[in-house]
């Protein structure tokens, strides 16, 4: 049987939203990763972060107010710890799943910098909430800093990172080797650290990547035959949560277009999603987007459920 190259893009509930919800999580995620490697598929896997680069970026802040010597993390610092513990969780988790199984696939992670655009539009207009609700006095202290803030009705301040667009894979190269050597690699998490590129150094940009937007180009640079992804609902819906609501079993990326200008997807969960599809789809004709629940997986599998996109 020819194994089939594919990309799963693993979300929040495949994750959680704590650290004891991960493992919690992990374990139940592992066990569907295992199921498609059983059916031969062969998994590069990126996931989500927000949550956890989230915490993390609190917890530094919140170490620097308390012992003034020590710095509070940069962004592209805490987007690294989020890529480095998730993907420990995870592999750890896969790897004795399948050893259960009489599987020896080694499965690794690779720590992974994705470089973007100094002057993208997202720089100037950034959206992304993190980091803890602070004071009218500490958001000032934010501003002096050159950092965005943005007010909560009710609940405070907070600060706000761009999400740029994502141009360059650096360690795509050390992705293709392990996954053309047959292994399992868990890649680009949380959308990658973003960086930029200045001559020959990459520094690290104060900004997050969305995970779905490189879940698309990851699975086109790896000319990959399937995109999954796998989100809190069983299939993308028209009217989500009305009265009307009711599910969209396939589309064309020409359908998903119209469907985009008429605002069929919401704005932060389900339109990056479907806009991955449709970088992934514009490079690889005759490839296949999944998009679905992590409960759902086999019935979707089987055309019973899910969501599949094609050119």
């Amino acid at each position: 049987m020819n194994r089939k190259n594919v990309v799963v893009s693993l979300g929040h509930e495949a994750l959680g939203h704590t650290t004891l919800e991960q493992m919690d999580a992990v374990k139940k995620t592992a066990k569907v990763l295992a199921d498609l490697t059983e059916k031969e598929y062969q998994l590069t896997i990126t996931h989500s972060n927000g949550p956890q680069v989230s915490m993390i970026h609190k917890a530094m802040t919140e170490l620097h107010r308390v012992y003034i010597d020590y710095t509070s993390a940069p962004m592209c610092v805490c987007s690294a710890m989020s890529q480095g513990y998730i993907g420990y969780d995870i592999q750890n988790n896969l790897r004795s799943e399948l050893l259960q199984r009489g599987i020896s696939t080694p499965v690794s992670t690779i720590l992974t910098q994705v470089t973007v655009d100094p002057y993208d539009e997202a720089f100037y207009d950034p959206q992304k909430e993190i980091g803890r609700y602070m004071s009218v006095e500490d958001a000032e202290t934010e501003i002096k800093k050159g950092n965005f803030v943005k007010q909560i009705p009710g609940k405070g301040y907070r600060r706000v990172i761009a999400a740029p667009s994502p141009i360059r894979i650096v360690e795509i190269d050390a992705i293709r080797a392990l996954n053309s050597a047959g292994q399992i690699v868990i890649a680009c998490g949380g959308g990658g650290i973003p960086v930029i590129e200045q001559h020959h150094i990459l520094k690290g940009a104060s900004a997050i990547i969305e995970k779905d937007r490189i879940a698309g180009k990851l699975a086109a640079e790896l000319n990959a035959d399937e995109l999954i992804i796998f989100t809190s609902v069983e299939s993308v819906y028209r009217d989500f949560k009305k009265d009307t609501q009711s599910p969209i079993s396939s589309m064309t990326v020409a359908e998903a277009g119209k469907m985009i200008e008429q605002n069929v997807f919401g704005e932060n969960d389900m339109l990056p999603k479907i806009e991955a599809g449709i970088e992934f789809l514009s490079k690889k004709k005759d490839g296949r987007v999944l998009i679905t629940s992590l409960s759902c997986m086999e019935d979707a599998l089987k055309g019973k459920t899910g969501t599949v996109m094609t050119a």
